[in-house]
């Protein structure tokens, strides 16, 4: 599933070609995808006009005119493909890749007055677009209860000790919730995990408290924000089926330093560990148990 840098990166690609546009034309292929279409979604989007685009953890919000937001989820397979207008220049990056074109996957094709034509494919149909109340998204169910952007302002050592104190489950399955860092998956929590030299399997609560641990967790936040802010300037990983909106493909995978290099050297200098796997909370744990403690 795209993890939060996938989800950015794709909000980059749709930004300069929806934001500022009107929705022309509409199309809707299909009755449902993980949840039934909102009702007369076509009629309720066509002449819409796309105030901004925005990320919330893992999911992408399109302001429109009306006060409305079309939220949406890419699911498993989900992407977009954009389509410029007769004559509009298209030049694929070195990364490009041929997504799918399959009409059967193709769900949703959102046409902008100035021609160009976006069009949601999802071939395994577990994503999703909701339409939602701007006033009321924030207590919209999705919403509710997500925890602070890890790419915000609000991620530093003194939040993540506040939001670990007393909790006793793994630091790993701690990041992974989403009540409490919302965005975070398996891959870049094993990445950020490795450089702060922390265990996944020491206890969260172990990070607040005194001096000591709160060092590690201000580690741990820098981490965090530095292991996303190279995945989305790399454009995501594309490990199944994350692509770009311009066709190209993430390539932070070629920098992974634990995740699935299981067997592999540890990167780090002068450790002379071996990158393990383990099986943790039902998820695959990559980790250098020489040098994360």
């Amino acid at each position: 599933m795209p993890e939060l840098p996938e989800v950015e990166t794709v909000r980059r690609g749709l930004e300069p070609a929806l934001v500022g546009e009107t929705l022309a034309l509409v199309e809707v292929r299909r009755p449902d995808l993980r949840f039934p279409f909102p009702e007369n979604m076509a009629t309720r989007l066509t002449g819409r006009r796309v105030e901004a685009l925005s990320r919330r953890a893992k999911y992408l919000l399109a302001d429109l005119d009306n006060g409305e937001v079309l939220l949406m989820h890419l699911g498993m397979s989900g992407s977009f493909r954009i389509e410029p207008a007769e004559g509009a220049e298209d030049v694929p990056g070195i990364f490009h890749h041929a997504r799918s074109k399959l009409a059967p996957h193709d769900h949703v094709v959102l046409e902008t007055g100035s021609g160009t034509r976006i069009t949601y494919n999802d071939p395994r149909r577990f994503g999703f677009m909701l339409l939602v109340s701007r006033a009321e998204l924030s207590e919209h169910p999705l919403m509710r209860g997500l925890g602070l952007e890890p790419l915000g302002n609000e991620l530093d050592g003194q939040a993540l000790s506040r939001l670990f104190a007393g909790r006793q489950t793994s630091l790993k399955a701690a990041l992974l919730d989403q009540r409490l860092v919302a965005g975070l998956g398996n891959i870049y929590v094993c990445e950020a995990l490795f450089r702060a030299g922390l265990s996944p399997f020491r206890k969260a609560a172990s990070l607040a408290g005194t001096v000591r641990p709160g060092l590690r967790a201000t580690r741990l936040a820098e981490s965090i924000r530095a292991v996303l802010t190279e995945a989305v300037a790399a454009g995501g990983s594309s490990l199944r089926d994350h692509i770009q909106t311009s066709g190209e493909l993430g390539y932070f995978q070629h920098t992974f330093r634990v995740y699935e290099r299981t067997a592999q050297p540890c990167v780090k200098p002068g450790c002379g560990g071996t990158v393990r796997r383990l099986v943790q909370n039902g998820r695959s744990t990559f980790y250098c148990p020489a040098c994360q403690r």
